[in-house]
Order: structure tokens, then sequence, then C-alpha cells
């Protein structure tokens, strides 16, 4: 590495890098110490008469962080990149600085980019995520993603982890379509990935354009020589400029952790759910008072769909026919009524059990498979827009989908905790390869303080904006392109063969974890 970016550090500086490396590995054993405390309490009551289900547990869990701790390397390490190379802290602080508001953005995000992304597995692998294909579903589109991420971070490119992930999530769907044939099975739901590949692919753009205008803006308003000077030495800049770069550190870190920190949750939440469904099925979490509005919404919904049914028989599978109208998307007579079918055995299972959180250990994996199948059928009624729903109704209806999926997806504390552990130790260990490449490799001069906050500026907003909408995004896609629009905006020159490999890396993301994914997908199957 260049002297630039590892200099000969003072005993001041050494004592400093210690006392933050302690307060970051004091932090991770407390956090450590959170997570295993409160899977221990979930654990506890369930009952089980072998230890096989534990030791998949730790396995998948293991492999499910593992993919967080690479995910490190890649996206946090874009969040971190601009303070370390323009030395306005040191590696240590600002891995513990990126750390901490990463983990802030994770427990204020909402888990609908988690779920979002879980929308394009088939709906028959997330039914039966217990069963042989649901975990060999898991392990695939995992290993397959970690895969490349590593193989990726190796040569210094900051490829996606986002953009990895949805590419093995495709893979398998089209391998389990492919595997079974003419049997009916949904594969991918390629209107869901349309809408997730549109946020990936104008992203960058947005980045690079936005950031290319910010910094020419920032020029033309703010006209202090110091801020559009590379760093020198080891130098650290003045101080102003210091606290311009911390901030932008901060929200990229926070919104990072709002959005990219979910991607791995909904696995997390799908290998709990498959190998402990008692604890993690339903959301122990609902009261008797919020259980008893989930019932009168559920009557309430029941009616509305009854009326828009009405001159229907009743159907003789409402479970197997409202999963054919998920699976398939073409709604048909029996799919209304097969839907308040539904909905009226899910109020009614509730009403015995007295509340969602003491359904019998029995009944627990087929009343969240219910919900879960209800709520899709709605979102993609709502999509479709038919029935053509009155305001009235469709306040109904949405108010029973938000009720199934605060019973259904939700995300306990101590997995967002441990989402945010494995992410801080993948930046701290991972972050020097692609620091030297965000500041040093993607133009011809190296980055200065003003490209680096610009960049940092769109890419917050940027990534924030689509946590709103419940959107994936690449930390890493929109950064780099975002630096990379400083530097065309300053004349700074673009080195070509950093951008022809980035841009290489972008496009075999999608084909190689896809690839990966599917056949791991058909080993892991084959062999089960």
């Amino acid at each position: 590495m260049p002297d630039l970016m590892f200099p000969q550090t003072s005993a001041v500086s050494e004592r400093t890098r210690s006392t933050s490396l302690a307060i970051f590995l004091l932090i991770i054993a407390v956090g450590v110490a959170f997570v295993a405390v409160h899977l221990v309490i979930d654990l506890e009551p369930v009952q089980q008469s072998s230890v096989f289900p534990y030791v998949l547990l730790g396995f998948a869990m293991l492999i499910a962080l593992g993919f967080e701790f690479v995910n490190g390397f890649h996206d946090t390490a874009n969040a971190v990149a601009t303070v370390i190379y323009t030395h306005s802290l040191t590696p240590n602080l600002a891995v513990l600085w990126s750390g901490a508001w990463n983990f802030a953005g994770v427990l204020v995000s909402s888990g609908a980019v988690a779920f979002g992304i879980l929308q394009l597995l088939p709906v028959e692998l997330i039914l039966q995520v217990g069963g042989h294909a649901g975990f060999a579903m898991v392990f695939a589109l995992l290993i397959a993603a970690i895969t490349w991420n590593l193989a990726t971070w190796y040569f210094g490119l900051p490829s996606s982890s986002s953009h990895t992930l949805i590419g093995s999530i495709i893979g398998v769907g089209l391998m389990n379509q492919l595997m079974r044939g003419p049997s009916g099975t949904s594969g991918v739901d390629w209107t869901q990935a349309l809408g997730v590949g549109k946020s990936l692919l104008f992203s960058p753009i947005v980045g690079f354009l936005c950031a290319g205008l910010l910094l020419l803006v920032l020029k033309a308003v703010v006209r202090v020589p110091a801020l559009y000077t590379e760093p020198v030495g080891n130098k650290p800049p003045p101080l102003w400029i210091r606290s311009l770069l911390i901030l932008t550190c901060t929200g990229v870190s926070f919104a990072h952790g709002s959005n990219d920190g979910q991607k791995g949750m909904g696995l997390i939440m799908l290998i709990l759910i498959g190998t402990v469904p008692t604890a993690y099925a339903l959301n122990k979490a609902v009261t008797p008072a919020q259980t008893q509005a989930f019932v009168t919404v559920a009557h309430q919904a029941s009616a509305v769909f009854g009326r828009y049914a009405s001159g229907s028989p009743p159907s003789a599978s409402p479970r197997e026919d409202v999963e054919a109208y998920v699976r398939t998307r073409q709604m048909t007579p029996a799919t209304l009524p097969a839907v308040k079918q539904l909905t009226d055995i899910v109020a009614q299972q509730i009403t015995a059990a007295g509340s969602i959180s003491t359904v019998p250990a029995s009944l627990v994996d087929n009343v969240r498979n219910s919900m879960y199948l209800v709520s899709e059928a709605i979102r993609l009624m709502e999509k479709s827009k038919q029935p053509a729903f009155t305001a009235d109704d469709r306040a109904v209806i949405d108010s029973y989908m938000q009720q199934l999926n605060h019973a259904t997806k939700f995300i306990p504390t101590w997995v967002k905790v441990a989402v945010a552990i494995a992410l801080g130790l993948g930046t701290m260990v991972g972050w020097k390869r692609i620091v030297v490449t965000v500041g040093e490799k993607i133009g011809k001069q190296h980055l200065t303080y003003g490209q680096g906050a610009s960049a940092e500026v769109v890419a917050m907003l940027t990534i924030g904006a689509a946590d709103l909408y419940g959107l994936p995004v690449s930390t890493t896609h929109i950064l780099t392109s975002g630096v990379a629009g400083t530097m065309a905006a300053n004349g700074s020159g673009l080195q070509w063969n950093t951008l022809r490999s980035l841009v290489l890396a972008w496009v075999l993301t999608l084909p190689a974890s896809i690839a990966l994914a599917a056949a791991l997908y058909w080993l892991f199957r084959v062999m089960s």
C-alpha cells in the first residue's frame, strides 16, 4: 500500500488506535452477549426431541452472518473510505464510528427491504422453508453470494453485495423451476425482479450525475481552495473539513444500515422459521390487545372479500387456491372465496388460541403460512387492481395486510444486533483494499475532500430515498459511481482500466451469482 495510506504513526496515534480498538471489541463482546442471551431465552420454551435442529440452526446462522461479514468488506467499507483516505479519522475509530451508525440504521429499519427481497423467491420454497428444498435454497444462495463477494474483494473491486444476493435468489428460483418442470412452480417473480433491477441499474447513474453536479455547485458557492485539495501525507484536513467528512460518513453509514443491513435479515428469519418455527414463525411480541384488534380487522376484511366474491361458490381447498393465485398471479373465480375462507380460518384459530403469541406449537407453522399467503394475495390484488376495491374497502384491506405483516414479517432486535456485529467486523478486517480503490484508482488524481463529501452526500440521500420505498440499492455502486462523477466534473480524468474492471465486475455479478446459486441448489437437492 502507498505511504499516503499507511504513514508512520506517533506514540499518541498508536494509543488512540489501541483505545478505539479496545472500545470496538468491548462493544462487540457486549453485542455477542446480548445476542446469545436473547437467543437462549427465545429457544428455552421450545421442545425438541433432537439436537439436530439446533446444529442446523447454528450452521445456517454462521453462513448467514458470514454473508453479512463479507458484506462489510464491500458496502460498509465504502462508507468509511473517504474519512480514512483523507485522515479525518483513524481507521479503527472510523470503523467504530461507522459501525455505531450502521447499527442505528439497522435498528430503525422497517424490514421492507428485507421482505421485499424475499418476495423474489418461489412461494412454495418459502412455505416449506423447514424442508430439504427450503434449506437447499438458503444454503445455495448464501454460499454463492459469499463466494462471489470474496472473489471480487480479493481483487479490490467494490462489487455489490445486493446485486450478488439478488442474482443468487434468481438462480435458485430458475433452477427450482427447471427441476420441477411443468408442476406449477412459481419460479422467479419477474415483476418484482424487474423493480429491483431498475433500482440497481439507475442508482449508479443517479450517483454519477448528481455527485458531479453537486461538486460543481459546491465549487461555485464555497470558494475555499482547501476543500478541493487532496490529502498530503498523514496530515488531517482543517477541522471544519474533517467535521464535514465525518458528517457525510455518518449519513452514509446510517443509510447503509437502514437498507443494506436488512438484506441478510430476511434470510436469517427464514432460517429461524425453518429450524425453530415454534419460536419464530409468529411474532411473540404481539399483545392480547393487538390480537383482538387483528381478529376484528380480519372479520371486516372477510366481509369485504365476501362482497366482491358474491355469486362465486365456496372453495373446496381454500389454502391450495390461494397458493395457486400467489404462484401463478392469475385470478380465478375460486380466488376471492378462498381468500375469504382462509381469512376466516386464521381468525378462528387465533381466537381459539387466545393470542397470536400462544398459538399451539402444532399449529404455528400452519397459521403462519396461511397468514403469509393471504398477505401475498392482497399485495398482488393491489398491484393488479383486481378486484377494483372502493376507497373504504381498500382501507380495510390495507389495515388487515398491516396486521398480517406485523404478525409474520418481523425481525427481533437480537437479529439486528447480530447483523450489525457481522458488518462491523467485516469492515474492520477488509476495509483497506476498497479504500485504496475509491481514493486512488478511480480518478487519475487522488480524491479531494470536496469530491469525497459530494459523493457521500449523494450516496446518503439516494440510499435513504430507496429505503423509504423498500427498494434494495447498492452502497458500493452509488458511492463509486459518485466518486467517478466528481472526477469527471472536476476534470481530474478517469482511470479507465479501473472503471472497466468495476463495470465488468458489476456486469458479471448477476450471471455469475445466478449460475453459482443454481448449480449449488441443484447439488444440494440431489444430495438430499
